[in-house]
Order: structure tokens, then C-alpha cells, then sequence
């Protein structure tokens, strides 16, 4: 008599090769300067893979499934999404078709990854599922999502599968966690890094120190540029920056997020503290020339 147990086990240990089967065709090992990520094919001769486990100079290379070597060149790259997009000689490689489904608490999904071009799985849980948040470094990123499994250094840039077998991401390693970052997000930001070879950065042209002020904080001007925007607009070092768009400002570290790609030419009203006396000042934000 079939044990029913051994039975689901056996048909659920299947379909999960299943899905396994139908991506590896997609996922390269990435080899740059004393590093090795994963990465697969976004679009046909291009390769999305994690930005932070890409040396910043140096050679690069993939390995594909088929244990060919192909040399690589960086199409562009965004440090705030950790993303990284890859050109290299192969057409024929049907990509992944990245989704934008936000998988559900709790459930399934496997990171397939590549060792040396050899594919790896890892199946884990979805331990967390949050909103549309900002990175430390100020990217914006479509949805939390967290998973509960191992993830050598090699296998950041891995694609995440759920249950389905959609791709619904990439996986990088974060702070004691595994972050995915979401279809919506890569299609977005490598959109760009295609078209334009990087992402916009907001630049006000100041350095800012943090200051505790009676009624909250405040941002104190330590240096300004003088060609850049802050300086266009009147701003003057031992300014302290209190607000921004009849907001109260709540830190340095919101006032940087504040200055995605969408920020780039945007008017912003600062209100302003000089020599104890409150300023209004607007102020156009600029482009960081080596965002």
C-alpha cells in the first residue's frame, strides 16, 4: 500500500524540480575583480544582476549554464537599488520573464542561483511583506519582502521563484536578512540603466551636519558648492535647514531620500534658520554629475 504521505512529498519534491528546470536556462554566474554573484538574462544580451557583489573595476565575465565563458561589460549600474545591469554576446538564451506579483506571507519560493555556471536551488519562506520603502542609500523599492534561506555571497543576484514559478525578483544579501528585490523594481531601474547607462540623482550641491534644535532637528549647512543649486539659490554656510515643503524636517538621512529621479528639476521650498532668523528660500534641485 502507497504511503500517501511519501506520495505528496514525492509530487511536491517534482513540481519543485519542475519550476527549478524551466529558469536555469536564465541564470549565469557573474565573475569580476576577486568576486563571483549570479545573475540571469533580463533581455536577450543583457544581464540584471546585484550591484554590490560587482567589483567596482576590473574585468567582467559570465559563465552560462552551458559552461561557456563570455566576457561582459557593465551597461550600467544603480548602488541605491542594488542593481546592476550586464551586456554580453549571446541572443539565443530566452530571458526570464520577471513578474510583478507580490508573493503572499508565509509562502514558498526558491532562489535559483549559479556556482561556477553550475545552477543551485534554495527553497525557503517568505518571512516578511511590507510596502513600497526606501534603501539606506535612498532607492525606492517597490514592495518588502524578506525570505526565510541561505544565501552564500555567490549566489546574491539569484532569481526568486514562488510557488508558481514566477520570477517575482532578485536575491540579495541584506543586514542579517535576505531581501528580494521586486520584478516592478528591476524593470523599472534597469529600464533606465539601458537607456541611459545610470539613474538620476537629486544634488543640492551642500554638506549637511545634523543638529538638535528646541523643537526638533535640523540640518546645518558645513560647505556649499558654489556652482551647484544651493548656492544658486542664496543658501550660505551655518544655514539650518528646518523644513522642506511646509514639512518639518525629520533628519538628514530623509532629506537625502528625498532626492530620487524624480527630484531631478523639481522646485523645493526650505525654510530656513540664519542667524536665528527664519528664511524662505526655493531652491531647484540639480543632478549629481556622477550619479
Amino acid at each position: 500500500m502507497t504511503d500517501p504521505t511519501a506520495a505528496v512529498l514525492s509530487s511536491f519534491s517534482s513540481a519543485l524540480a519542475d519550476v527549478v528546470a524551466r529558469t536555469r536556462h536564465t541564470i549565469v554566474s557573474v565573475h569580476s575583480h576577486r568576486s563571483q554573484a549570479s545573475g540571469f538574462v533580463w533581455k536577450p544580451g543583457l544581464i540584471v544582476t546585484a550591484d554590490e557583489a560587482l567589483a567596482e573595476e576590473g574585468e567582467v565575465s559570465v559563465k552560462l549554464a552551458d559552461g561557456t565563458a563570455r566576457p561582459a561589460s557593465i551597461a550600467g549600474r544603480d548602488h541605491t537599488t542594488d542593481i546592476a545591469l550586464l551586456r554580453f554576446d549571446a541572443r539565443d538564451i530566452a530571458p526570464a520573464v520577471l513578474s510583478s506579483v507580490v508573493p503572499d506571507l508565509g509562502s514558498l519560493s526558491v532562489v535559483v542561483a549559479a556556482e561556477h555556471g553550475v545552477a543551485t536551488a534554495a527553497l525557503g519562506a517568505v518571512s516578511l511583506v511590507g510596502s513600497r520603502w526606501r534603501s539606506l542609500r535612498g532607492g525606492e523599492i517597490d514592495a518588502r519582502i524578506e525570505l526565510d534561506v541561505r544565501l552564500r555571497p555567490s549566489h546574491e543576484g539569484g532569481l526568486v521563484l514562488n510557488a508558481s514559478g514566477e520570477a517575482i525578483g532578485m536575491a540579495v544579501r541584506g543586514v542579517r536578512r535576505v531581501l528580494v528585490i521586486p520584478g516592478a523594481t528591476i524593470g523599472r531601474v534597469a529600464g533606465r540603466l539601458e537607456t541611459h547607462g545610470r539613474i538620476a540623482r537629486g544634488y543640492l550641491g551642500v554638506g549637511l551636519q545634523p543638529v538638535k534644535l528646541d523643537d526638533g532637528i535640523g540640518a546645518m549647512v558645513m560647505s556649499v558648492d558654489r556652482s551647484g543649486p544651493s548656492a544658486a539659490a542664496g543658501i550660505r554656510q551655518g544655514d539650518v535647514i528646518v523644513g522642506w515643503n511646509d514639512e518639518k524636517l525629520s533628519g538628514v538621512r530623509s532629506l537625502i531620500r528625498s532626492l530620487g529621479p524624480d527630484s531631478v528639476g523639481s522646485v523645493v521650498d526650505l525654510a530656513i534658520l540664519r542667524g536665528g532668523e527664519p528664511v524662505r528660500i526655493k531652491l531647484t534641485i540639480g543632478e549629481r554629475a556622477d550619479a
